[in-house]
């Protein structure tokens, strides 16, 4: 169960967050949130998946890690073996206190219920003297990063219902050993019908700066080969 409380210096000022990678520090995750501003980075690493919710009519992006329930295939050796790490992973524990609409001042808030929150060891928050440390002053800074992204999203989602360029997305895959794995419930772009977009709706989408992720989360895809020989990697070391 979380526990988020402001952050607060004089309150917080001895705890310590531990910065190694592991699924006992949570990050045993299959998919992580991700926000069209930051595509371009994920892409690289990661295949970008959608989940859309028809009775609410909201969609989320995802990074995709693995593929089952508490699978994280890039966790080696307490690191995350990737050139990028998405914004909402590497902020854990904190996150913005505050509506999510709100476009005013945010708090910063820590889920005291972390496995990453410590006392006697890991990077600090606060100095002996209760400033921020420069720690502290990076997450501050990756919390704003992430909030702008979030407020963009809207935008960038409401276009992609708009013109109907999700696609539902199943995904079989057999590994080396013959484990055959299914994923269901998923989204992608639909690359025929972004293809099928005339001049004019082109020109919208990109003076909306929607075209640029939309074309990084088709490219996103193609590290799904890749994903599974880790998966292969991982099976045939046991």
């Amino acid at each position: 169960m979380s526990d988020h409380v402001l952050l607060n210096a004089e309150a917080h000022r001895d705890l310590r967050i531990r910065r190694e990678r592991s699924a006992e520090l949570g990050d045993g995750v299959m998919t992580a949130m991700t926000v069209p501003n930051e595509f371009r980075r994920v892409q690289a690493d990661y295949p970008i998946l959608f989940r859309r919710n028809h009775e609410r009519g909201d969609v989320v992006a995802l990074a995709m890690f693995g593929f089952e329930s508490g699978e994280n295939l890039f966790l080696q050796d307490d690191r995350w073996d990737a050139r990028y790490l998405p914004l909402s992973m590497d902020i854990q524990p904190f996150l913005i206190g505050g509506a999510p609409e709100s476009e005013g001042d945010k708090q910063v808030v820590i889920d005291l219920a972390s496995p990453r929150i410590a006392e006697g060891e890991g990077v600090r928050l606060f100095d002996q003297d209760g400033r921020p440390t420069p720690y502290l002053d990076t997450i501050v800074e990756r919390l704003g990063v992430l909030d702008a992204g979030y407020q963009e999203s809207r935008g960038f989602f409401a276009a992609l219902v708009r013109y109907d360029l999700l696609e539902p997305f199943t995904l079989d895959v057999t590994l080396d050993d013959g484990a055959a794995h299914r994923m269901v419930g998923f989204h992608i772009i639909d690359e025929d019908k972004l293809r099928g977009l005339d001049a004019a709706t082109l020109g919208d989408l990109n003076r909306e700066g929607h075209l640029l992720p939309l074309f990084m989360a088709v490219a996103s895809l193609a590290n799904l080969p890749a994903l599974i020989a880790r998966k292969n990697r991982q099976v045939a070391s046991g």
